[in-house]
């Protein structure tokens, strides 16, 4: 029986090496693309009649539209609306790429740190340079709180900048190990479906029904909750504390 782990082996589909580096076309790359053009297809698909009473695949492309932009409302005010299309692509990208994922045979890429690293790297630099950008030299205040004794400042202030910087820790561990965990029970209660034959098998079957449905509410949530982080940092970088 195939290991649990198996399923998140990346495997080259298209071979290419240029000056001794890899630059394969692998599965990852594969579902990634895949994730593209679905939410390509769903969003152009979804207005292109714009209906004054709206079906339901543009009700839904309107609501995913709405629901962003009410985030970046809510979260980061009036001045995030230039960062919409950004969140809104974070968002979609993140979405599909844990749904998809839950395909039988497919490849879920947001459950490597490399990718969801990569996604945390580019929120933080944007991040980082929106800050620096609209304040300049004074963006550095953020880490030293308004209120703070003068005297406490040396104390807080490395304690801020390793609470900043643990982003890029903490923003793609918790998509990827959610992810991964998943998955891994999905394929650990599949395996005893199938070792357990037609007698025992219904059991874990069961499990894997409910772990499913389960896993579909994670994949939205964490796509949820890698947006709103990133729609929090983007108000402290526009506001300051």
């Amino acid at each position: 029986m195939a290991s649990p782990l198996e399923q998140f082996e990346i495997k080259p589909i298209v071979p290419i090496e240029i000056g001794g580096l890899d630059m394969s076309f692998t599965n990852s790359a594969l579902w990634m693309t895949i994730a593209v053009v679905v939410i390509t297809a769903f969003l152009v698909g979804g207005v292109s009649r714009r209906a004054v009473v709206p079906g339901r695949w543009q009700s839904a492309a309107e609501m995913s539209y709405e629901f962003i932009a009410g985030m970046i409302r809510d979260n980061v005010g009036p001045e995030g609306r230039q960062y919409f299309p950004f969140v809104f692509s974070l968002f979609m990208f993140i979405l599909l790429g844990n749904l998809l994922g839950l395909i039988p045979y497919s490849f879920t890429f947001t459950s490597h740190i490399i990718v969801t690293f990569a996604l945390a790297l580019i929120v933080f630099v944007l991040v980082t340079a929106v800050g620096l950008i609209r304040h300049g030299m004074h963006f550095f205040t953020y880490f030293v709180p308004s209120g703070v004794p003068g005297w406490m400042a040396p104390i807080i202030a490395p304690i801020e900048v390793i609470s900043y910087l643990s982003r890029l820790i903490s923003l793609p561990v918790r998509l990827f190990a959610n992810m991964m965990a998943g998955h891994t029970m999905l394929k650990v209660f599949a395996g005893f479906t199938v070792a357990l034959g037609v007698l025992g098998g219904w059991a874990p079957l069961l499990i894997n029904v409910a772990l499913t449905g389960f896993e579909v509410l994670v994949a939205v949530l964490q796509a949820y909750v890698f947006t709103i982080l990133t729609c929090l940092y983007l108000h402290d970088a526009i506001h300051l504390h």
